[in-house]
């Protein structure tokens, strides 16, 4: 019975810790497919309306407001414009 149950607590951690390392990355993948949902969002709006109306001004804050809510992406987006402003050079 004691070799079941500690068969049994191996292969309940290991599930535990399986589902546990997946879900920061699908809280990252939504995270990153939010900014990007408002970065298309964006250019919509900038495409339909002007680069400096209301509606592109409205989707440029709804867009900060996601990249607030992901840190993680945040930080990679500023080092992707570090690198295009290279580019631009």
């Amino acid at each position: 019975m004691t070799r079941i149950i500690r068969m049994f607590c191996v292969a309940l951690l290991t599930i535990v810790g399986l589902v546990g390392s997946s879900l920061p990355v699908r809280a990252d993948e939504r995270c990153e497919r939010r900014v990007h949902q408002a970065e298309d969002k964006l250019r919509d709006a900038i495409h339909r309306h002007g680069e400096n109306s209301r509606q592109a001004q409205k989707r440029r804050e709804q867009l900060e407001e996601a990249k607030r809510h992901c840190p993680d992406y945040h930080d990679r987006d500023h080092h992707d414009m570090d690198h295009h402003d290279n580019d631009q050079h």
